[in-house]
């Protein structure tokens, strides 16, 4: 996370909301020979402190979680993002730089009884299902009798009691408010990332 605390002024609901809100991050753990990165989608609970996900089997995180037992993780939760030229500032002696926005969850991820993984994926289904409207909601009911227990066989249920909730968005802030508000007009014209006019809007006005 960036240090400079002009970029780390949102508080722990505003970071919580935007991990929900995204609910998909790059998981890594350390393993023996390095790290072990997996991109998963999960489920927040309402207070923040519980994390759900899922694995499958053969995916070695999961395979250190079986055999090795619960380990210290962290999830990456990324969001709107791009390059910010010096140009755009409309002043001189500015270097180039990346504006984002980021959260990071810490805590102890540890493998569920495999009874768990139906409900997690219907609570993680209907969550998203929902955002759908007014699509009807999709659910496991829909699919062959036998295919879906199929289907679960090859994947593990895991949560993570989440201890530490740091989120960086970096905006400009550290600009005065015309050189700031002039490079976000530069990102919704020639940004390059992703969620452009996302971004050039929280840099028009941040939030924090």
């Amino acid at each position: 996370m960036h240090p400079n605390p002009a970029y780390r002024k949102a508080d722990q609901e505003a970071n919580l909301a935007f991990a929900r809100q995204r609910a998909f991050g790059t998981l890594a753990v350390n393993g023996v020979e390095g790290p072990f990165l997996s991109h998963v989608p999960f489920q927040l609970s309402d207070d923040g402190k519980r994390l759900e996900a899922h694995l499958v089997r053969s995916n070695p995180l999961w395979r250190l979680l079986h055999q090795e037992g619960p380990q210290q993780a962290v999830i990456a939760i990324g969001g709107a993002d791009s390059y910010i030229s010096p140009d755009w500032y409309g002043i001189g002696d500015q270097v180039p730089t990346w504006n984002y926005v980021a959260v990071h969850l810490r805590g102890t991820l540890h493998a569920l009884p495999q009874e768990d993984l139906h409900g997690i994926l219907q609570r993680l289904s209907a969550a998203m299902e929902t955002r759908l409207k007014p699509k009807p909601v999709w659910t496991m009911e829909k699919m062959t009798e036998g295919v879906a227990e199929r289907m679960m066989r090859m994947i593990a249920p895991v949560a993570m009691d989440v201890t530490q909730v740091d989120g960086t968005w970096k905006l400009g802030q550290n600009k005065p408010e015309d050189v700031r508000v002039a490079a976000s007009v530069q990102v919704a014209d020639h940004g390059i990332g992703q969620e452009i006019g996302t971004l050039a809007t929280l840099m028009d006005k941040p939030p924090f």
